[in-house]
């Protein structure tokens, strides 16, 4: 029988059937009442397009919008046992999936950040610690909304006269206008590349709100190395969209910015391949960040 993986963010939702490795893709999440029902249509589709068929051995999904209510998670693990024919479904948080992805042994702190942004620290007993992962009101510090929504109020400061001139103002965006919107925080995310683009040309308005973002990620990563047993070097993984769009143009100022315990370390696999390593076995390290339904 077949196994599937899927990494549902807030961009997109990422299905892999294994062993025979198709693919599907679904939409992100998106807040609102009837978030856990899109998200289940976003699985839908998603396996739709991976041509997912018959009986399912195991599903192992990483969710940012992990149910959090009372016995929610478990009522969705059952509802996507059923939508996909499975007889075990383990449902985790996406800084599971992104932390068993990157560090494969286990120990030490994963930083993944999109459109929002969640760190987890696993120590080598297995106890472990979430920072941040607050959403977009109250947390997700350095994540692209942050640095996309940091950016427009830059945009229209500039525009009032309030604040410095910058380039970020020559976007043909009017920012107001996505308060209207249905997708408003991947909306507002999106604006984040633009942001590098202009700090890297040397806008100075720009730069200095990609330094603050990175100064936000060491801050988060600081406190979960301090949150591990001992004094030797701790390996630490950025992961997600951000880093991958911005490499070394934000990963060097968060690298001078980190407690020297800090060792930024290459990550082994993405949030997907992490999914993937979660369908494989006993869940180990993550067993008490899973729920677990069998049919």
């Amino acid at each position: 029988m077949s196994r599937i993986a899927i990494d549902g963010g807030q961009s997109a939702l990422r299905l892999r059937v294994l062993p025979s490795g198709r693919t599907g893709e679904g939409p992100g999440y998106t807040h609102g009442p009837d978030a856990l029902r899109r998200m289940l249509d976003a699985i839908g589709a998603a396996a739709a397009e991976a041509e997912v068929t018959g009986r399912i051995k195991i599903v192992a999904l990483g969710l940012t919008g992990y149910p959090q209510a009372s016995g929610a998670a478990d009522r969705f693990a059952a509802d996507v046992g059923e939508l996909l024919n499975a007889d075990e479904v383990r449902l985790t948080q996406d800084m599971v999936t992104a932390h068993a992805g990157a560090l494969p042994e286990g120990y030490g702190v994963v930083v993944a950040a999109g459109t929002g942004l969640v760190c987890l620290a696993v120590d080598r007993d297995g106890t472990w610690r979430k920072l941040d992962g607050h959403g977009y009101l109250f947390g997700d510090a350095g994540s692209a909304f942050a640095i996309g929504r940091a950016g427009l109020v830059a945009v229209q400061r500039s525009r009032d006269g309030r604040g410095p001139v910058t380039k970020l103002a020559d976007t043909a965006l009017d920012p107001v206008t996505l308060y209207r919107s249905s997708t408003l925080v991947d909306d507002v995310a999106r604006f984040a590349p633009e942001v590098l683009r202009c700090a890297a040309e040397g806008d100075p308005v720009a730069h200095d709100l990609v330094v603050r973002a990175a100064e936000d990620i060491a801050e988060t990563i600081g406190a979960a190395v301090a949150q591990l047993a001992g004094e030797g070097p701790v390996p630490v993984a950025c992961v997600g969209g951000l880093f991958n769009g911005a490499g070394e143009q934000l990963l060097n100022p968060v690298r001078d910015a980190l407690p020297s315990r800090a060792r930024l370390t290459p990550a082994a696999g993405n949030s997907l391949d992490g999914a993937e390593r979660l369908t494989r076995g006993p869940a180990g390290t993550y067993a008490d960040l899973i729920v677990t339904h069998r049919r």
